[in-house]
């Protein structure tokens, strides 16, 4: 099953769920796309894609600014994995399929 789509995410953060749209494609062993949330849609960064597995990362400027750095799987239709969100550590992220 293809990496490629629309996803809809959803990040765990302290601060609560924190939702997203991911859409991305996979060419050969990079990933590219835009991740939007909070009214706000960017480009993502750094994106990698092996077999399954995935990667990318996203600055942010709301609440702060920071750089998050996803990495997750993709099993069918979900997309699971964690974020490292800067100094606040790492949080959990899942989605499915839009």
């Amino acid at each position: 099953m293809s990496v490629d789509g629309t996803w809809n995410v959803t990040v765990n953060s302290p601060m609560g769920p924190q939702p997203s749209t991911l859409t991305i494609k996979a060419e050969g062993g990079a990933l590219t796309g835009t991740q939007s949330a909070q009214g706000n849609s960017q480009p993502i960064a750094n994106g990698k894609v092996d077999g399954n597995n995935v990667s990318w990362s996203n600055s942010i400027t709301t609440p702060f600014p920071m750089t998050l750095e996803f990495s997750g799987a993709v099993d069918g239709d979900k997309i699971s994995g964690s974020v490292k969100a800067g100094a606040f550590g790492s949080f959990p992220f899942s989605g499915s399929r839009a």
